[in-house]
């Protein structure tokens, strides 16, 4: 059995010091945003907590699905790298960078030299960039194949981007996956199925996406971006993939939205018998730390069962 952790959007705070030449643009937005709303609801203490919680059930890999940092500041990209360092090994640990990663125009290419090795697929030693993306990791039975929709937006936009380049690379490398007979694991940050998010929040290629998945398959697709703990699915009648949200890392009891959880994935089975059951940890409350909320038995690649069971 393959145990595989996955944790979203922590929004690593506090901001460190800020220039008004670093607010000379969207992050004057985003600064505003967190000073009357993500400092009062993202917690490091919350974090810390899940984090804690992870490495007691010390799962075999964890996943990362973007939005380390808020504004993408320099202090925040290396801030973040530190805190990637207290996760564990970069073979122990996946990330793919979300739109807060991506904030300004240059800060998608500094993410790639700071968190690189963490996004760095098994026997790649070439610098990362976007065209890097998808990377493949093989750990045990389960392919993790890391994308990126990350990319600079205009104010007020979150939106990401899936193009055609990055889709015919993810089609070749799911097509190995599967003839190596393994559990092929996607890794994103936007949720890439319609009616996720808002529209200034949604994922531009979603189409594409399907498209892919359709033509080349896949056994599991997570995700964050949206801060909720949801469950979709994706694909042809008979073959749909399940597609998993989770809460942000960071999000303390009492906000808008969920308070903070971690998604733990028991992946056990073979090529065309895969078992899998997701058990959602998370705060209840105020009172740490984190408890069993809800357990899903997903069924591969079918989705039969949506029902939510609480333990």
């Amino acid at each position: 059995m393959f145990r595989l952790a996955h944790i979203s959007d922590a929004h690593l705070g506090p901001l460190p010091d800020v220039t008004y030449r670093d607010l000379a643009s969207k992050r004057v937005l985003g600064y505003v945003n967190w000073q009357r709303n993500r400092r009062r609801h993202m917690h490091d203490a919350v974090i810390d907590a899940i984090v804690a919680d992870i490495k007691a059930n010390a799962p075999d890999h964890l996943a990362v699905t973007g939005d380390l940092v808020n504004l993408a500041l320099d202090g925040e990209i290396e801030m973040a790298k530190h805190w990637l360092e207290t996760l564990g090994s970069p073979h122990d640990v996946s990330v793919v960078p979300g739109n807060h990663d991506a904030y300004v125009p240059g800060a998608f290419d500094k993410v790639c030299r700071a968190w690189a090795p963490w996004m760095t697929g098994d026997g790649v030693n070439t610098p990362v960039d976007r065209n890097s993306f998808p990377y493949l990791r093989v750990r045990g039975n389960v392919a993790l194949i890391g994308v990126t929709t990350a990319r600079a937006t205009a104010p007020f936009m979150a939106n990401g981007f899936f193009m055609e380049g990055q889709a015919e690379r993810l089609g070749k490398v799911l097509d190995d996956a599967a003839k190596q007979g393994l559990f092929r694991a996607i890794m994103i940050h936007h949720p890439p199925v319609r009616g996720a998010v808002q529209q200034h929040k949604r994922l531009f290629g979603i189409a594409r996406f399907h498209k892919v998945i359709r033509r080349h398959g896949a056994e599991l697709v997570l995700h964050g971006h949206s801060h909720l703990p949801s469950l979709f699915s994706i694909g042809a009648r008979g073959a749909k993939v399940p597609v998993v949200g989770v809460a942000a890392a960071g999000q303390a009891p009492g906000g808008k939205h969920p308070a903070a959880q971690y998604n733990l994935f028991e992946i056990d089975g073979e090529r065309g018998a895969w078992r899998v059951r997701l058990t959602r940890r998370g705060l209840t409350g105020p009172a740490l730390p984190p408890s069993d909320l809800q357990t899903t038995d997903l069924d591969v690649p079918a989705v039969k069962d949506r029902e939510l069971v609480r333990s």
